[in-house]
């Protein structure tokens, strides 16, 4: 019997077979979605994606690139905001 949140339309079921000779069904792990630039939508560079259990394991300074808006803008908007900052004053 399967945990409540495998058991989903969603959840790809895998048939392996295991070392005694049978065939068991595995549920694969689904596939996460990169992170996007919150300004124009593009994929980040420099942000990994990975599962929570995977995250956890990566230091502050892997998980987002170390600058001003770092793993929420990419560099493009980063730059435009703050030419915008500075033309403002």
């Amino acid at each position: 019997m399967t945990s409540p949140r495998n058991n989903t339309k969603s959840a790809i079921w895998k048939k392996t077979r295991v070392p005694s000779g049978e065939s068991r069904l595995f549920i694969k792990r689904k596939k996460v979605n990169a992170a996007h630039c919150a300004g124009c939508g593009k994929e980040l560079g420099g942000v990994p994606s990975g599962r929570p259990y995977e995250m956890r394991k990566l230091s502050k300074t892997e998980k987002r690139p170390e600058r001003i808006y770092g793993g929420v803008l990419c560099g493009n908007c980063v730059k435009e905001k703050i030419k915008g900052e500075v033309r403002k004053v």
